[in-house]
């Protein structure tokens, strides 16, 4: 299977299943003497892992990476840095009942017809359970970005949607609640939306936004290796995600070119940033801004109508640990995707 590693210069491989013995990833390409923090590391994946609150997945997993090559007396060696993390709480009965049937919007039908075969418990290798190797690569790449920031968090969820500029926001309340949105009050109602559809045994959608703060001029390539394009193709590789803006977005097409034209400034910087950091594919010194959309989760714990492996109509009957809303959990994905675009791009 073609397709698991991601980057050139930081190149990223993953492997494993949903309910294998274990997933991991090789990082190639790390420069040598990086002091990682490897609490740091943890942190990370601690923030994508399941079962860390009542509105996501119950599958308890303790998510703890083991590091097998690549470091050496807690520093990176240049060599390819080998890393593994247990599954811990799979329950692959739970799956039993679509061994034969196909989830609609579920990747089950496509790799069954792909490759003649598929890893029916949770859905194998199209699990999200892959991107715990990828936010263990981030967390790795952003190490060696210094003074680039990187901060996600969840914007919408369903209707319920900020509208406040990200300027205006305190970044600090985002790990203060479930949901991860940093305005504490719409917080509370995404939380209660996401409790209510998931007691109603249905899933629902969300928009994650994306700041990068730091960044230098003149990161990117013309013309197919943009810095813009690579960021979205690094999102639209995420699990459940179905669009990518960036800066302006398809807002921006609603405008005229004297409304959306950013002003630039004596020293470089811009009156306004609907440009969202990147011109001509390349990094302007500004803040780079994006918004990730996700789809709703396909299982859900309500019948619908789907066919077999026999083209027989069926009646496909949701079980098992699902999240009703993947956004609180897909945060620190996001900025492990971004951190591994920058990562790849500056060295």
């Amino acid at each position: 299977m073609a397709g698991n590693s991601y980057g050139n210069r930081f190149r990223v491989s993953t492997f494993g299943e949903s309910h294998g013995e274990s997933i991991g990833g090789v990082i190639d390409g790390c420069p040598p003497n990086i002091v990682l923090d490897m609490e740091f590391i943890q942190s990370e994946l601690d923030r994508r892992k399941p079962g860390q609150s009542k509105i996501v997945t119950q599958r308890k997993e303790s998510d703890k990476v083991q590091f097998l090559s690549g470091i050496f007396d807690g520093k990176t060696t240049g060599t390819p840095i080998g890393f593994i993390i247990k599954n811990e709480n799979s329950k692959s009965d739970d799956y039993a009942h679509i061994k034969d049937v196909f989830r609609p919007s579920h990747a089950d039908y496509v790799y069954q017809q792909k490759y003649g075969i598929r890893d029916y418990r949770g859905g194998g290798r199209s699990s999200a359970r892959e991107t715990a190797c990828r936010v263990v690569a981030g967390a790795v790449a952003k190490q060696l970005l210094k003074d680039i920031k990187i901060t996600a968090y969840v914007s919408a969820v369903g209707d319920l949607e900020l509208k406040v500029p990200y300027t205006e926001l305190d970044f600090a309340n985002i790990e203060r609640n479930p949901v991860r949105c940093p305005d504490l009050t719409m917080a509370l109602e995404m939380e209660n939306l996401i409790k209510s559809v998931k007691k109603d045994g249905d899933t629902i959608g969300g928009i994650i936004s994306c700041v990068i703060q730091n960044v230098p001029v003149g990161i990117g390539e013309p013309v197919f290796d943009r810095l813009d394009a690579e960021l979205a193709k690094a999102m639209m590789s995420i699990n459940a995600v179905k669009g990518v803006e960036i800066g302006s977005g398809f807002a921006g097409s609603q405008w005229r070119g004297s409304q959306h034209n950013d002003q630039i400034l004596p020293g470089g910087k811009t009156l306004t940033n609907h440009a969202g950091g990147i011109v001509g594919g390349i990094s302007n010194g500004m803040d780079i801004y994006l918004r990730v959309a996700f789809k709703p989760v396909a299982t859900l714990m309500k019948d619908q109508e789907s066919i077999d492996i026999n083209n027989n109509k069926v009646v496909v009957s949701g079980k098992g640990r699902h999240d009703a809303c993947v956004v609180p959990r897909a945060v620190p994905i996001v900025e492990a995707m971004a951190a591994l675009v920058l990562a790849d791009f500056i060295l």
